[in-house]
């Protein structure tokens, strides 16, 4: 398969962080990713490369945030940075707050994160590369980005639901068996879990299995092995369901 990028991805508990090279297509033009959506809050930066986001109704070209669970189109080349937060994190919450204002998409003010852009891009072509250095970076983003805005965390209720699918995603888990551990209903845990996350418990199960695998990928697992060990059902699924949520296929990407 045509690779579409290469690079390497950084996880750590509420974030991840991708510093990839998107690469043009075989006459040069930049390549663009399906329409998809995923269940994180989305910080894209330039490290010298060239992209522009675009949603139904908005196009934003350089740096700049997506909101969660929203379909938008990425087209970039060159050198990029994606900073992938939680939207139930604390500080997900705050960088809603403090950022989108609502809206699907937003550029990001050009000196919001100050010098750590380029922190990052000099951490990243320092060889040997040091992922506790760009992680510390990564961390800092957050805290910078997410700044003052006070934002509560979910339900208590739904966080133990989050926090029960969360050791079990390598075994079968159903919304009734999560909300039992919690006390809840099915009905009431079902309302309650797309009230305080935005999406259905199904829908959030396969998000944390994405990230699950995606952090097997990074540690230079096979998709088969990342498949099986985040609980899909087989390659196959993993495979349709990257593609979903980031508009394209897994193997297009080289990840170190």
């Amino acid at each position: 398969m045509e690779i579409a990028g290469r690079g390497r991805i950084l996880i750590w508990e509420g974030a991840s962080l991708w510093l990839m090279e998107a690469l043009p297509e075989p006459d040069g033009t930049i390549k663009s990713t399906a329409a998809h959506a995923h269940h994180a809050i989305q910080v894209t930066l330039s490290l010298g490369g060239r992209f522009e986001l675009r949603t139904e109704d908005r196009t934003v070209p350089g740096d700049a945030v997506v909101a969660p669970d929203v379909d938008h189109v990425f087209e970039a080349v060159g050198r990029i940075a994606i900073l992938f937060v939680e939207p139930e994190s604390r500080a997900g919450r705050a960088i809603a707050k403090a950022l989108l204002h609502e809206r699907a998409l937003t550029p990001l003010a050009p000196d919001m994160l100050g010098d750590l852009v380029a922190r990052l891009d000099q951490a990243g072509r320092h060889a040997p590369v040091s992922e506790q250095a760009l992680e510390e970076i990564g961390r800092q983003m957050v805290q910078r980005l997410a700044g003052r805005a006070a934002a509560s965390l979910p339900d208590m209720r739904v966080r133990k639901m989050m926090d029960h699918v969360a050791a079990r995603l390598d075994a079968g888990i159903t919304l009734g068996v999560a909300a039992k551990a919690v006390g809840l209903s099915p009905g009431r845990a079902r309302h309650l879990f797309v009230e305080q996350t935005g999406l259905p418990f199904r829908s959030y199960v396969l998000w944390l299995r994405m990230t699950r695998a995606v952090g097997i990928m990074s540690a230079g697992r096979s998709l088969t092995d990342a498949a099986h060990e985040a609980g899909f059902a087989d390659s196959a699924h993993f495979s349709r369901t990257f593609r979903r949520m980031f508009g394209l296929p897994a193997a297009a990407l080289q990840i170190s």
